[in-house]
This record gives structure tokens, sequence and C-alpha cells, in this order.
């Protein structure tokens, strides 16, 4: 315990005011005033047993970093190393994996596009053939309604030229008769009606 020469020199007269143990006690604990200079950290006689003690307390801590914390520190940092490439081998898996289905993916896409291209190109195929078969049946009918028309035409065609040479040679006999004032040979009228015909 450390007591400055003013409070020693003060409770020196004190002491010798009291009775018995209390003075002793009091004497006792007293320090000369010689012994009061620098503080001991900072004597330079003391600086190499200090010197010596860090070196010692140096010399053991690190001893303990290296033989207990460094080592445990390690393991850590390896068991995080260790950790960390597991997770990331784990996560380059899975993006294999996701790729992978993404490649099926598409691939199946394509496939059904190409399937439903198929199916309708074959609808559209079928729609034409239909149309195709429908189309012949309607120009098959028409052709033989122009056919029957035709036939037709060429019948009452027929059988008005025949109507067209008796009435023109009426005709001609009624001009004649009205012109003349005589009546012409039907010969003579059929042939002129003949002739004119051509």
């Amino acid at each position: 315990m450390f007591v400055t020469s003013a409070f020693a020199e003060e409770s020196a007269p004190a002491a010798e005011g009291t009775a018995g143990a209390g003075a002793e006690t009091h004497a006792g604990t007293a320090v000369p005033g010689e012994a009061h200079g620098t503080f001991p950290p900072f004597d330079p006689a003391t600086f190499p047993s200090q010197l010596l003690w860090l070196a010692i307390t140096f010399g053991l801590f690190y001893l303990f970093l290296k033989r207990v914390v460094m080592p445990r520190l390690g393991g850590i940092i390896d068991v995080r190393n260790d950790r960390i490439t597991q997770d990331l081998d784990h996560a380059a898996k899975l993006k294999g994996e996701a790729d992978a289905a993404v490649a099926a993916y598409e691939q199946e896409l394509a496939e059904a596009k190409t399937k439903a291209n198929a199916i309708g190109q074959q609808a559209n195929d079928a729609a034409k053939a239909e149309a195709e078969t429908a189309r012949k049946k309607v120009e098959a009918a028409l052709d033989k309604k122009l056919g029957e028309a035709e036939a037709s035409i060429a019948s009452i065609k027929a059988n008005a030229m025949k109507e067209v040479g008796s009435i023109a040679e009426d005709t001609a006999s009624a001009i004649v008769e009205a012109l003349v004032g005589g009546k012409a040979s039907k010969a003579e009228i059929a042939a002129a009606v003949k002739s004119v015909a051509r």
C-alpha cells in the first residue's frame, strides 16, 4: 500500500496521541520519505525484468494462440469452406438439373408444336379434299344440267329452224302476192328461201 509523505507526517502526530496498539499500527504502515520516487513500471531499474516478463507473456500468449486458438479457427474455417464447397456443388447440380428440365420442356414444346402443325395440316388437307370432292360433284351436276339444257336448246332450235322455213315460205308467198299480185309456186318460193338461208 502506497502512502504519500504528507499523509504519513500528518498521521504520525495522531499516532503519538493514541495509545497502545492503534499507534503501533499507524507507525508500521508509514512509508519512509526516500522511498517515494517514480512509479515502478516507469523506473528504469525495473526495465530488464519488465522486458523479460513481457517476452515470457508474449511467448506464452503466442504458444496459446498457435496451439489452441489457431487450430480451432483453422478447423472452423475448413468446415465452413467444406460446407461452402458442398453448397456450391449442390447448387451446380441443381442448376444442371434445372437446365436439363428446361431443355426437356423446350424439346417437348417443340414436339407439341410440330404435332399441332401436322394435325392442322392434316385437317386442312382433309377439308381441301372434301371441298374438292364437293366441287367436283357440283361441277358434274352442273355439266349434266348444262348438257341437258344444250340438248333442249338444240332441239328447240332445230324445231324453230323447221318452223322458220315454213314461216319464211308463207311470208314470201304473201309478199309476192301483195307485190306482184299473182301466186308463185311453192317450189320456187322454197328454193328462194333455201338460197337466202345459206
